[in-house]
């Protein structure tokens, strides 16, 4: 089946170098076969290897509110299908301020029809983290159809709602990668004492505040987060 990993980038808040940087850590991490995509709302200069879909216009709404509801689309079987896939290709969405830093190949390899990174949340009651998920087309497609707004408030959520909170409501029993998997917040829940990189990690996301471009100092950085 085949694998597609994408990312979203609207608003003003990251220019396209973080885009490029991702993209060329997981081509550099990942030997399966692959496209990547970045869902964005206005063109891009990112050169070879990245793939530009425009931001769908009835979504753009969704980009102004917290929560990164738009990414909901991508249970959308028909904007599957103009993607070019079929039901069961693998759809991997990431963070565009995460970092690749070791083999994804074994990350993919599972047959869960969603899975997400768990275990990492510190205060939000919430299990799930959105910096990381896997779906496989055709799976759940009413996690979109049912999705608005309005349904989205009505869901327990710690700050404000997000996505997270909806794959939490609509899937509780979702498949999980954690630390154990290599898969780390940084420095959050799992992640060692201080501020080296684990030996296990294979990607490690940024949440809230932190951001790679505020740690360019450490090694690990400076190594994994480039084009």
């Amino acid at each position: 089946m085949a694998l597609i990993v994408t990312t979203w980038c609207w608003g003003e808040k990251y220019d396209d170098s973080y885009v490029q940087k991702l993209a060329a850590s997981v081509h550099r991490n990942l030997t399966e076969a692959h496209r990547f995509i970045c869902f964005t709302d206005r063109e891009r200069n990112l050169g070879a290897g990245i793939e530009q879909w425009p931001i769908k216009v009835e979504d753009y709404r969704l980009t102004q509110v917290k929560g990164c509801f738009a990414r909901l689309r991508l249970f959308d079987p028909n904007w599957q299908r103009q993607l070019g896939l079929v039901d069961g290709d693998r759809i991997v969405n990431l963070d565009i301020d995460l970092v690749v830093t070791g083999e994804l190949d074994p990350l993919f390899n599972r047959a869960d029809g969603f899975t997400i990174l768990q275990g990492v949340n510190s205060q939000n009651l919430c299990p799930y983290n959105g910096s990381v998920w896997m779906l496989r087309a055709g799976y759940r497609p009413d996690v979109w159809r049912d999705f608005s707004l309005e349904a989205a408030v009505k869901v327990p959520f710690h700050s404000f709602p997000d996505d997270q909170g909806w794959f939490w409501h609509k899937m509780p029993d979702a498949g999980a990668w954690t630390p154990a998997d290599g898969v780390y917040g940084f420095q959050k829940p799992g992640w060692p004492n201080g501020e080296a990189l684990p030996d296990s990690a294979r990607m490690v996301a940024f949440f809230g505040w932190r951001d790679p471009s505020k740690f360019t100092h450490l090694d690990w950085v400076q190594t994994h987060w480039r084009t």
